[in-house]
């Protein structure tokens, strides 16, 4: 008997979920239309502690250190300034951007106030994960880290590195870390024992939830639901605009409605159009 693969309908991501839930428009514009943005100077420096944080499990227990962490900084950030000299651009002066090294500097000295590195040995870094669900939806995304106990139970634990939310946002902030424990569970059929955020801006902070399988089968069925939305918003061209104080970080005003612009037409893509028939070969976010 041959297998197959099953028909994909689609991909989502949780950056692109969060993004059709905060503003359709806005999923429009970044998965529809592709258009181009801003390098922002925290996403980059988000992306830069990011990559510290994964090469400092590189070294052995007893090196991982503040001061190891912090040697790895710079080294990093000119890795990505060869990848893409753009980012240069966000600054105006070597000022503004020795403040901003700065500002990684101490985040990477509190990630040590709230995790001991030397007594953890994760089982995966910056773990990408994709999994079908029963109508087609493929979901996908990236781990930062994931920590295998000695009995099995999996941790999956993400870095932010902005401040922790207020008790109103918690949930919004969950929802990626249920995205990527129902994306594990259908991959392994075990739900992982504990979602960890760890927050390295403001005071620091590290929020831990622990799912159930009740969690999880509500994570999808908004995860569904959500797909429904955007298939209608396909189908009828309708992509309303949802202003909030996020409006003031995008890129996109002059063309949104909710500031006067006017949206280009709709171009003939659609996000399913973009999955690779290799499931294995799908790595960009959608």
């Amino acid at each position: 008997m041959t297998l197959t693969e099953p028909v994909i309908i689609g991909a989502l991501s949780p950056s692109r979920a969060g993004d059709f839930m905060t503003c359709p428009l806005l999923y429009r514009f970044r998965v529809i239309d592709q258009l181009p943005e801003k390098p922002s100077q925290a996403a980059v420096r988000g992306t830069v502690v990011h990559a510290v944080l994964e090469r400092l499990y590189d070294l052995p227990a007893s090196h991982r250190s503040v001061r190891a962490a912090l040697e790895l900084l710079e080294p990093q950030w000119t890795r990505l300034l060869a990848d893409d000299p753009q980012y240069a651009e966000m600054f105006t002066d070597d000022a503004e951007q020795g403040e901003w090294l700065a500002q990684a500097r101490g985040m990477l000295e509190r990630y040590f106030t709230l995790e001991d590195p030397t007594r953890l040995e994760p089982a995966e870094r910056e773990l990408y994960v994709e999994a079908v669900l029963d109508g087609g939806l493929m979901l996908r995304g990236y781990v930062d880290r994931l920590d295998v106990a000695p009995t099995g139970e999996v941790r999956v634990v993400d870095y932010k590195t902005g401040s922790a939310p207020g008790p109103d946002f918690e949930a919004k902030a969950l929802f990626q870390m249920k995205f990527y424990a129902l994306v594990l569970w259908r991959l392994r059929g075990e739900v992982p024992r504990l979602l960890q955020l760890v927050y390295l801006g403001g005071a620091g902070e590290v929020l831990r939830y622990a799912p159930d399988e009740a969690d999880l089968l509500a994570t999808e069925r908004k995860v569904m639901a959500l797909w429904a939305a955007i298939e209608r918003s396909m189908e009828t061209g309708e992509w309303r605009a949802r202003r909030s104080r996020l409006c003031d970080w995008c890129d996109h005003q002059a063309l949104c409605p909710e500031f006067g612009g006017t949206p280009p037409p709709v171009p003939d893509r659609r996000p399913g159009d973009t999955v690779r028939s290799n499931r294995r070969a799908a790595t960009d976010e959608l």
